[in-house]
């Protein structure tokens, strides 16, 4: 009995190995490109020490509520299982009493300490890096808070520039990066950071509040800490700005609020045109953030709520986009739950994870995808049919050719894709559904999308019907019968 046990169970491993599948494998040369980043306000995220809730109320949305580095690390493993290869933290930096949103800084060389020590935010990194994992960090230059020393130490005043109506953000005093002092001290910070704990990037709030020749020098310092350090320029809600100018200042992400807008208006209701979509400003697409939503807006679950519409099915149709579009998907924490929220602070509620699953394991299933196809993140990009909210596109990369289609409409829709948009004689497989789509005779794909649904393929040979693997199967069900019928003539006996 033991002989044919073993047996079933070899032959058992050898049929689900000889099945063929799309395995998730590490990316050689990962590139920034490649990233999911999920993005964090530290004290909303997850309280895991109480033993730094200093002056936390849960109750008031303008006090600290718990959140600190050793929640991050509690979480990481829900992060990686949901495909996120990146988080992005806000401030962490020593702030003045209020300060939970880490933006009034009072010391750039300490960490705050409602958020937890240094050796808690290394760690944080280190474990974050054995997930494989990288981290950003905000590192803030545009202003410090309003009782910070220097504001009231006579031989810095020339270190800020004059109060004016836009230079200062809430009254914050504005640092003059053009004063060779004040440039120093920011390079110096920054680059110790970097050698301290390891991080990989930084993301740059009010980017565009500084002058592009601080840009300049301060790229070129903090690259040269850390090999493919990644800078993430965070722009002013409502500024124009010149994309061109930061880019080539050496600022490899900038936010595009515009962009973000577009976004929010096509997902927020069905029946939208992509077309508002396409216009891009920017010299690397590949590298820009795609992102609903952030600590500065309001909660794009909000423009959902407002159209009347569920807020899952929107998410999801959006989040499809995003995942396979060029740019790397910038997912501010909540959104796999759908948190509301309206302007600051109602944005920047607590985390709650508690909640129903659904989105969260769409959310994981498409990292799982994002992460497995590179055609999704350095793929060519090519729109093959368009309208009124229902758009099929290509992404080839290499002998890698994926094609998305999103239903964003209020019904089901059939699109035809001809021998000269997709190769013929072959068939589509459904990496989040599992649909199946096999050319017909005049090399043609029916594509099928309920409302409300999106999927994801991948062009592969047409399998037809695998009789080894039918016959294997039989076989094994065979044995198994066997293999039961000696185990009860043996308890008989």
């Amino acid at each position: 009995m033991k002989k044919t046990l073993i047996t079933l169970i070899l032959f058992c491993i050898f049929i689900i190995s000889s099945v063929p599948a799309y395995a998730e494998t590490e990316r050689d040369n990962r590139e920034w490109q490649d990233e999911t980043v999920y993005s964090i306000m530290v004290d909303r995220f997850f309280n895991a020490n109480t033993k730094n809730d200093l002056d936390v109320n849960t109750l008031d949305p303008l006090a600290y509520n718990g959140g600190d580095f050793q929640g991050v690390i509690k979480k990481l493993d829900y992060l990686k299982e949901m495909g996120f290869t990146a988080i992005r933290l806000t401030s962490i930096f020593d702030n003045t009493a209020g300060g939970y949103h880490g933006y009034w800084v009072n010391d750039f060389y300490k960490t705050d300490e409602h958020f937890g020590s240094l050796k808690t935010f290394k760690k944080l990194v280190q474990e974050a890096h054995k997930r494989d994992i990288k981290v950003i960090i905000d590192f803030v230059t545009n202003n410090v808070s309003a009782e910070h020393p220097w504001v009231k130490e006579a031989t810095k005043q020339n270190w800020f520039n004059e109060k004016t109506e836009t230079s200062n953000l809430n009254a914050l005093p504005d640092l003059n990066q053009d004063n060779p002092e004040v440039k120093a001290y920011l390079l110096d910070a920054a680059k110790w950071w970097i050698n301290e704990s390891d991080i990989d990037g930084y993301s740059l709030p009010e980017v565009n509040q500084v002058p592009e020749s601080f840009w300049s020098d301060f790229s070129k310092e903090v690259k040269a800490e850390k090999e493919n350090f990644f800078l993430l320029g965070i722009t002013s809600p409502n500024s124009q700005v010149d994309f061109e100018k930061y880019e080539n200042a050496g600022i490899d992400s900038i936010t595009n609020y515009q962009h973000s807008k577009d976004l929010r208006n096509v997902f927020a209701a069905t029946n939208q045109t992509f077309k508002e979509l396409n216009d891009n400003k920017v010299q690397k697409p590949e590298l820009q953030p795609q992102f609903f939503d952030n600590e500065l807006t309001t909660r794009f679950t909000s423009d959902i709520v407002k159209n009347k519409h569920f807020p899952g099915a929107r998410w999801k149709t959006a989040l499809t986009y995003t995942y396979s579009t060029p740019g790397i998907p910038v997912v501010f924490y909540g959104s796999e739950i759908a948190l509301n929220g309206g302007e600051i602070p109602d944005n920047q509620q607590p985390m709650n994870f508690r909640t129903e699953k659904e989105l969260i394991e769409f959310m994981t299933k498409l990292g799982e995808v994002r992460n497995q196809l590179p055609s999704l993140t350095r793929g060519s990009m090519e729109m093959l049919y368009e309208k009124d909210g229902m758009a099929v596109y290509k992404r080839v990369y290499q002998d890698e050719t994926a094609i998305i289609a999103i239903n964003n409409t209020s019904q089901s829709q059939n699109v035809t894709l001809n021998n000269e948009q997709v190769e013929g004689g072959k068939e589509l497989r459904g990496m989040l559904n599992g649909d199946l789509v096999r050319s017909n005779d005049d090399n043609q794909y029916d594509l099928i999308i309920d409302r409300d649904e999106a999927e994801i393929y991948v062009l592969a040979n047409k399998s037809g019907i695998n009789l080894t693997l039918i016959g294997s199967l039989v076989v094994v069900y065979i044995l198994f019968t066997i293999f039961i019928i000696k185990v009860r003539k043996r308890g008989k006996e």
